[in-house]
């Protein structure tokens, strides 16, 4: 006997769905969308009106809905199709809704959305969250507006809590640099004959999301970037630099204690090709730590993500980003 003829087990909807069976189990006892029938009055047995319930809330949640009003609209969706089936399960007391307990301010719905998957460490729920904010959005304004909100929220959490919340920051790191890295790989094929541009952290700097961020929004453009992550030596860049002959380096410092000035403008006045046609890169200094000084000769200081966007692409003659971002694109 067919037993998908009863309903599947909790443990195949939690895997159609991409989330844990702690967390369907939780919405059946907070929200009241468990199913209507159970195997010998107490085992789950799921439906497919009971999950088509349930991918509604998936859906809700992911787009910024707050759990409790995400459930009643599941319900109220499914007394929509089949108005003559009354509802059996009990509603859940008051409509008091499970916030994330993130300071986020006025933000989109998605932002709201990814800050709870993160406290509630639901990988599948921010992966889902993300996938879609890029798709919708475009990466810059999913950076600017969804990322980089809910990063920050969860860092001034971590500052004020102690220690708490740190296994927060860091499942939400990954899942973005990871939605990052799938964006810049996704992106046209650059020239292989174009000069790259360099992307580095200064020595002693760890922060690396914003320039990911780039790096993707340039990879979009089929521009080639080289992109050489946390705390490179100065050695080692100077290397990256004679080796691959860029167009343009980008060097990111997060606070003035990283800022390496001298670096800058040995970068900068790193000259290389054949002798008679020497040149050398311009030097992007992205990033807080710049501030408060006037850049040097061979120096851009872009002010935000979207001006770095441009600062590079003019170098290959590619028009400035146009409004969405999509085209050309905090951070940097």
């Amino acid at each position: 006997m067919d037993d998908t003829a009863h309903g599947i087990t909790t443990g195949a909807v939690a895997r159609r769905l991409g989330v844990s069976p702690t967390t369907v189990r939780s919405w059946d006892r907070r929200y009241g969308i468990g199913p209507a029938v159970r195997a010998d009055g107490r085992h789950r047995r799921w439906s497919p009106a009971d999950v088509a319930v349930l991918e509604e809330m998936c859906r809700l949640t992911a787009s910024g809905v707050p759990p409790a009003e995400a459930a009643e609209a599941a319900r109220a969706a499914r007394h929509a199709r089949s108005p003559e089936t009354p509802d059996p399960r009990p509603h859940p007391a008051g409509r008091a809704t499970a916030g994330s307990g993130l300071p986020l301010g006025d933000v989109r719905q998605e932002c709201r959305g990814l800050a709870r998957a993160a406290v509630r460490l639901d990988g599948p729920l921010m992966e889902s969250i993300l996938r879609s904010a890029l798709a919708t959005y475009g990466l810059v304004t999913a950076w600017e507006e969804i990322m980089t909100p809910t990063l920050h929220a969860v860092g001034r959490k971590w500052e004020s809590s102690g220690d708490r919340y740190v296994e927060v920051e860091h499942l939400l790191s990954w899942h973005v640099s990871t939605a990052l890295r799938r964006a810049a790989v996704t992106g046209p094929p650059a020239a292989p004959q174009a000069p790259p541009t360099v992307l580095a952290c200064v020595p002693s700097e760890q922060h690396t999301l914003p320039l990911e961020a780039l790096t993707a929004a340039l990879a979009e453009q089929g521009l080639p970037t080289r992109m050489f992550g946390a705390a490179v030596p100065a050695e080692a860049l100077d290397a990256a630099v004679r080796r691959s002959g860029p167009a343009a380096v980008v060097l990111w410092s997060q606070a003035r204690s990283t800022a390496n000035h001298a670096l800058a403008r040995h970068v900068a006045g790193t000259a290389f090709g054949v002798r008679g046609a020497r040149t050398a890169p311009l030097v992007v200094l992205a990033g807080p730590g710049w501030r408060g000084r006037t850049p040097d000769a061979g120096t851009a200081r872009p002010a935000g993500l979207r001006e770095a966007i441009d600062v590079v692409s003019r170098l290959y003659g590619v028009p400035a980003a146009d409004g969405d971002g999509r085209a050309g694109g905090t951070g940097a």
